[in-house]
Formats: C-alpha cells, structure tokens, sequence
C-alpha cells in the first residue's frame, strides 16, 4: 500500500502510452496489465517497460526479476548491521583490500606530502567520494612535471572525492573494446553455507567518458558462462549496439580475458561476510589479472529482455539453484 500511494502516476502513465504505442496495444490494457503484474510479480512500471512484460505470457513473467523480488532476496540474506561495510568505500577497500591489486589513499587522513609522494609513483588517479553511485562524482585525474599537486589535493578535497586510487591499467583486449574508461563486469554472488556462489555477469562498457556505469552514458550486455558476448549492448536511451560505436570493436563474441579468473576471485569475496549473502561486485580485469573495484550490498537488477532473449527467460530459475525465492 505504501509503495501505491507514492507511486509517480504521470511517470507511469507516460510509460504506458510509450510502451502502447511501441507495442500497438490500447492504452487502458497497457496500464491494467501494469497494474497486474505489480500486484502478481512486484514489477513496478520501470521493470514493465525495461524487460519487456508486454511481449511476455505469465509463465514467463514469472521467472523474471523485478524491483519487489530483488528487495525481498536483499531483505531476507543481507544482514543491515554489515551492509554499511559496503556502502562506505574506505570501509570496504580495508576489508576487501586482498583482492583490490591496486594502491589507494583516505584523503581525510593523507598530508599534501603523502599525496605528492602517491602521485611520484601513480600519475594516473581515480578519484571518487564514499557514497556516490553510478559513477557520479567520480574523475580521473593526470599529472606530469608542470602539474600543481598542492592544488590538485585541495580540489579533490573540496570536492569531497575521498578515496582516490591509482587509475587500473586494463587489460589490453579490454583497451581494444573501449580504453578511456575501465570497462568493467556486475559479477552477482551468493553466499550459501559459507561457500561462495557464481550467479551471473554483466558486462559495462564506457562510451564517451572516463566511467562504464549505464547511468553515466556507459552500456552493458551479458557474457554467458565462458565469458563471451551473446547479445547486443544497450545503453539508457534504448539504443542497441553490435559494435563499439567509436572503437567499431564486435560486442558480440567478445571474449572478456580471463573471465574464469574473475569468476573464482568473486566467490572468495562472497566469503568473506557471509551476513551480507547476495552481492553485486564490480570487476576490472587489469593488466595484472582480475581486480575488484567495490561491492553493492543492494545489487540492481540485470537481465536480457524478451527481445534479446531467445527462450524469454529470466534470472530466477537460475537463482533458485542456490537461494529460496
């Protein structure tokens, strides 16, 4: 009930004469059947739209993930006393600072000599605040001979951007997808019985700017369990893509290096607070192999939609081997 009194009507409305137009369906079976499946799978107007409801009967619906379900799985395997470990990004890259690889500072705790010395050995930085999401607020930061490092700590600190790390040297045929950004991996984990559990993957790639996330103009797709690019990236706009629009690199058949790697480096993550259950980690492959970026207690929701998925299935049969939902 208290999701439907603060429900953005004219958002949703808005979204089901663009999906009645798209789907040649009238407007009022296009908003009842909204209403439906929110009552039925938890599917709020965004997941309607996002996975495609409307091209979908309800056995398939049914093994969709939506806002509500997610919430649920959140709720029921992550322990709110630990997910502060994950929200806060110093408090995460000392408890998870073994599978990090890179060098990294505390700003609220470094003197502008410290901060000389880090930049002598790491003239490439990524500088980001604790709590930001989607990548914003986050920058990357170059300095040579003539750079004033003085003012450059000054403005990183005013601007609030706490941690900074030494910029991740990706691995070359991730440079060959897109190299002005680390193009990152979304590896889902779960946690049963204290063992560490591989759910899925998904692929971020930058496009433009220095940051992969989707939200930030970046796109993603999904590499199956080999790690290789079955499908179309997409990016916020709705645009699908095949190729790189600036690199003309394939994304389908891509080959994500060292993808097993990275698989193995997740689940022994997902062990180390086994509170927190279900996690969303973000994945580099560097240069020097598989590194993690942070974690997200409260990992979104990322499946193929009914357009790009040949049988129009969701990630809760696969969910379901390892968790009760």
């Amino acid at each position: 009930m208290a999701r439907i009194i603060k429900l953005d009507y004219a958002k949703m409305i808005k979204i089901a004469k663009d999906v009645s137009k798209k789907c040649d369906k009238s407007f009022p079976g296009v908003f009842f059947d909204m209403i439906h499946c929110g009552m039925k799978f938890q599917a709020g107007y965004h997941d309607y739209q996002e996975f495609e409801f409307y091209h979908l009967n309800e056995e398939q619906r049914a093994t969709y993930l939506t806002r509500g379900k997610n919430n649920n799985i959140i709720k029921k395997y992550n322990d709110k006393e630990y997910m502060p470990i994950f929200d806060d990004k110093i408090a995460f890259n000392k408890k998870f600072s073994q599978f990090l690889n890179r060098d990294w500072l505390d700003m609220n705790e470094t003197t502008p000599e410290q901060f000389r010395d880090f930049m002598s050995k790491h003239p490439a930085i990524i500088a980001k605040p604790v709590d930001g999401e989607g990548g914003f607020g986050v920058e990357k930061y170059l300095a040579d001979e003539h750079t004033d490092l003085d003012e450059l700590y000054r403005s990183i600190k005013e601007k609030k951007q706490i941690l900074v790390e030494a910029f991740i040297r990706q691995h070359p045929d991730m440079n060959v997808l897109y190299p002005d950004s680390v193009n990152s991996m979304r590896m889902f984990t779960f946690c049963k019985d204290g063992k560490g559990c591989f759910l899925q993957a998904i692929l971020k790639i930058g496009n433009g700017g220095v940051v992969d996330n989707f939200s930030s103009g970046g796109m993603y797709t999904f590499p199956n369990d080999e790690g290789i690019v079955t499908v179309a990236a997409i990016d916020k706009d709705d645009i699908l893509y095949t190729k790189h629009p600036i690199t003309g690199t394939d994304i389908i058949g891509f080959h994500v290096p060292m993808f097993d790697e990275a698989v193995e480096l997740v689940k022994k993550a997902a062990e180390v607070i086994p509170q927190v259950g279900y996690v969303g980690w973000d994945v580099a492959i560097s240069d020097q192999g598989p590194v993690i970026i942070e974690g997200n207690s409260f990992p979104g929701i990322f499946q193929k939609r009914a357009s790009l998925s040949e049988n129009k299935t969701g990630v809760i049969p696969r969910y379901r081997k390892y968790m009760d939902i």
